[in-house]
C-alpha cells in the first residue's frame, strides 16, 4: 500500500523557516515525480513545487527564491525547505506522487497533509 507521510509543519513567525518532509513507502522517488501542494482555508489547493525523476525542479512564482525542493533517493523522502516565510504561506501542505517522468497531469497519490502557520 502506497503511503506518503508528511512531517515538519508547525507555527513560525514571519521571516522564519521550516523544512517539510515527505516519506514515501511502496514507491520509489526514482520512478515518481514528487510534488508539494498547499491549501489555505477557503481557497483551492494550489501547486507549490515539484521535482522530476531526474531531479529537475519547478516552483510556483509565489514561492520561487524562498522554497527549495529536494529529495533523498536512498530514503525515498522529499523535502521542502521553506525560508522567508510569509503569513500568506499559511496552509495545509500536501505531498503528492505521480508515476513517470512527467510532472504534469493527474497525481496518483497524496499524503494527509501537514499544517504550516505563519504569524505576522
Amino acid at each position: 500500500q502506497v503511503q506518503l507521510v508528511e512531517s515538519g509543519g508547525g507555527s513560525v513567525q514571519a521571516g522564519g523557516s521550516l523544512r517539510l518532509s515527505c516519506a514515501a513507502s511502496s514507491i520509489s522517488t526514482k520512478s515518481y515525480c514528487m510534488g508539494w501542494f498547499r491549501q489555505a482555508p477557503g481557497k483551492q489547493r494550489e501547486w507549490v513545487s515539484h521535482i522530476t525523476t531526474d531531479g529537475i525542479t519547478s516552483y510556483a512564482s509565489s514561492v520561487k527564491g524562498r522554497f527549495i525542493i529536494s529529495k533523498d533517493k536512498a530514503k525515498d523522502t522529499v523535502y521542502l525547505q521553506m525560508n522567508s516565510l510569509k503569513p500568506e504561506d499559511t496552509a495545509m501542505y500536501y505531498c503528492a506522487a505521480r508515476g513517470g517522468s512527467s510532472c504534469y497531469g493527474q497525481w496518483d497519490y497524496w499524503g494527509q497533509g501537514t499544517q504550516v502557520t505563519v504569524a505576522s
